[in-house]
């Protein structure tokens, strides 16, 4: 299950570039010039097929660090069509502890992987010590139009490096007790003032259940909230200039939402993927999950008793009239820059993630949800009608909300340090019932003094 954030611990509670492995701004730009034994002299220079085909036919071995359960089915397809290519698959931690590896490795230089998963959100961070390979040499801008846009820009950079190839994906949707709302007479709301609406309705008619739960401690679901509302949080313009704007107007209108619904007690705040968390889902307390994706197979292993209840919709909106979501989670194929096999390294994980057999595989072994097109638009993947969900196309509803999710949001380089102080600033208003709009107030003084701190320019919003 492809969670982000909150599964695994900040790296630090004070600084993120202070963290294991990690190095200050100017150390960072500084080591920019200087490329591992697998850099190519220029960036941009396509490799010729003959090239391509050459390394692919010489004996070769690849260390992959994956927390991918079983991949080993879509690396044997690889190995299959490549024989003299032999890859070592680790799981070096889920997340942020497979991150710490990687840094530790990189300042060592030595013991760094070939190729690396990463998630999203986190290809910045190491995009800011030029820790990660330009794909499009190896052919990987060709590859654009197969993936769904808004993927496409979040392993893009400014000037159209290709960092990684997306993999699987999370675009928020809302899951909701069909029973349950039936019971009060509550339809899927189709805004968000329909969400607020119905949320007053049901705790009213009964005080034990809450229309939903938005968890303290989660930062990805209040990322994907700023996303769905066209917030723009961050927006690196360089390596050493970035824009903190995470208390501006639509980010604003989003805490004075979600912090009177909370203030009020008209949704829960309990914190996610805990045991008292999931006996609530499994015991009605929620009457809706504000989730992503992977979601709904994810419910139907965790909410058993509720088989048949569930049904899922889009998000509630801002505007009816311009659909619109965020995402929440997913990961892509990276290769590591001091790869000492750039070309055979590139070309896995573009087989990984664009092979037809490889990519259905980890929809129907690994349950993920697919960042590619075809995936999304083939009828045996869209047309799934699971029995716990009713017999409802779950995955055709979250198909439809992919193509909705914003291409412009952009993370900051570093996420760690970011989501610490969301869950010490605006997670404990949310917890506390206090004041979420100034709680963003301090979340982004922070941010800046920390930014400022590192050595970057903090541009005005």
């Amino acid at each position: 299950m492809p969670r982000a954030f909150s599964s695994d611990p900040p790296v630090s509670r004070r600084t993120f570039l202070t963290a294991a492995g990690a190095v200050s701004l100017s150390a960072a730009l500084a080591a920019c010039g200087s490329g591992g034994s697998g850099s190519s002299a220029s960036a941009t220079t396509p490799i010729s097929q003959a090239d391509i085909d050459k390394a692919m036919s010489a004996p070769t071995e690849l260390t992959f660090w994956t927390w991918v359960p079983e991949i080993q089915q879509e690396i044997a397809l690889f190995t299959k069509k490549y024989p003299a290519v032999k890859v070592t698959v680790v799981n070096a931690g889920q997340g942020t502890p497979e991150y710490t590896k990687l840094r530790t490795a990189l300042q060592a230089g030595k013991g760094a992987p070939d190729l690396v998963q990463i998630e999203y959100q986190y290809i910045p961070t190491f995009t800011l010590t030029d820790s990660l390979l330009d794909l499009r040499p190896y052919g990987a801008s060709a590859l654009k139009d197969r993936f769904v846009d808004w993927t496409w820009g979040q392993v893009s950079g400014a000037a159209g490096e290709v960092w990684a190839i997306p993999q699987d994906t999370g675009p928020m949707g809302l899951l909701y007790r069909q029973d349950i709302f039936d019971k009060y007479g509550i339809q899927p709301p189709k805004t968000w003032d329909d969400f607020a609406t119905a949320a007053r309705t049901l705790h009213a008619a009964n005080p034990s259940i809450y229309l939903t739960n938005l968890a303290a401690n989660e930062p990805g679901v209040w990322h994907g909230l700023l996303w769905q509302a066209g917030a723009k949080p961050y927006t690196n313009s360089d390596k050493s200039h970035i824009a903190i704007n995470v208390n501006d107007g639509r980010s604003k209108k989003v805490a004075t939402y979600w912090g009177g619904l909370a203030k009020d007690g008209l949704i829960s705040v309990d914190p996610d993927f805990t045991d008292p968390w999931f006996a609530a889902l499994n015991n009605g307390k929620y009457a809706s999950w504000i989730t992503a994706a992977w979601g709904p197979v994810f419910l139907s292993g965790s909410a058993k008793a509720t088989a048949g209840k569930w049904r899922a919709a889009p998000l509630p909106q801002w505007s009816a009239s311009i659909p619109s979501s965020g995402n929440w989670g997913g990961s892509t194929s990276a290769v590591v820059r001091t790869t000492k096999n750039p070309i055979a390294a590139a070309q896995l994980a573009q087989f990984l993630n664009t092979d037809p057999d490889s990519t259905k595989l980890f929809t129907t072994k690994q349950f993920f949800f697919p960042a590619t097109k075809a995936l999304l638009t083939d009828p045996s993947f869209v047309g799934e009608t699971p029995d716990f969900y009713g017999g409802q196309k779950v995955n055709q509803v979250f198909a439809d909300v992919s193509a909705t999710v914003n291409t412009a949001f952009q993370w900051p380089p570093f996420l760690d340090r970011v989501v610490t102080d969301w869950t010490e600033t605006v997670g404990k208003s949310l917890a506390d019932k206090t004041d979420t709009v100034g709680a963003l107030d301090q979340w982004q003084t922070r941010i800046t003094t920390f930014a400022k701190s590192q050595g970057f320019t903090v541009q005005a919003s």
